[in-house]
């Protein structure tokens, strides 16, 4: 477990909310010992209640490790683009976090998408704020008939975890109540020359551009 998750209000909660249940369910099964079979009842249905959510609050809690809080236009991503040839160029990705990859990739643009969560404002108490994810980069092609026939290249730019938030919420809709809308947002940009450029994105989405100069002072 990352330090940042252990200090997650979600991870916390759900660490409570399993605390009491599993307390409430001993106490179910203690009234059956004692032959009160009303008490064991009540309790042990609060006890699972009360484990249902703090199971929900953990799923959630590490489903969103690994996506990035978004309150205004972040760096996503610093790319070194170099041509190897006709329709052929390398990408190389410098993550906020100090991580570097290097693609090689078919195509005349660079094609870069995302996983987009944004949450309704009552959940943003538990620290859920609208958020993303890289997910893949690929080549594209200016002409439709190349893009059918032509070689394809794509990386993921995403990471394994052990709990995949977006795919949850495409499967189950238990999430609907908490989440106001997932999408995937993507942009591209030619890729016929060496060129330093930035992915950034926004509560609209990713755009790719060159970094403005510094100012002079």
């Amino acid at each position: 477990m990352t330090p940042e998750l252990l200090e997650s209000p979600l991870f916390l909660a759900a660490a409570a909310l399993g605390t009491l249940g599993a307390i409430f369910v001993l106490l179910g099964i203690a009234a059956l010992l004692r032959l009160k079979p009303l008490g064991f009842a009540l309790r042990t249905l609060v006890g699972l209640l009360l484990l249902a959510l703090g199971a929900l609050a953990g799923t959630i809690a590490v489903g969103i490790q690994g996506y990035r809080a978004l309150t205004r236009e972040d760096l996503a991503a610093k790319i070194l683009v170099k041509p190897a040839g006709a329709q052929r160029f390398t990408a190389t990705f410098e993550f906020p976090d100090g991580r570097k990859a290097t693609y090689a990739l078919a195509g005349d643009e660079i094609y870069v998408d995302a996983h987009i969560l944004k949450w309704h404002p009552y959940a943003n108490w538990a620290g859920l704020h609208t958020a993303y994810e890289l997910d893949r980069v690929t080549g594209r092609y200016h002409s439709i008939q190349e893009e059918r026939a032509a070689q394809r290249t794509v990386h993921a730019l995403g990471r394994d975890r052990p709990v995949d938030l977006f795919a949850l919420r495409r499967r189950y809709t238990f999430l609907a109540p908490l989440l106001d809308a997932e999408y995937g947002s993507a942009t591209f940009v030619s890729a016929d020359r060496p060129a330093a450029l930035e992915l950034r994105v926004s509560t609209t989405g990713l755009l790719i551009r060159e970094p403005k100069p510094p100012q002079k002072k």
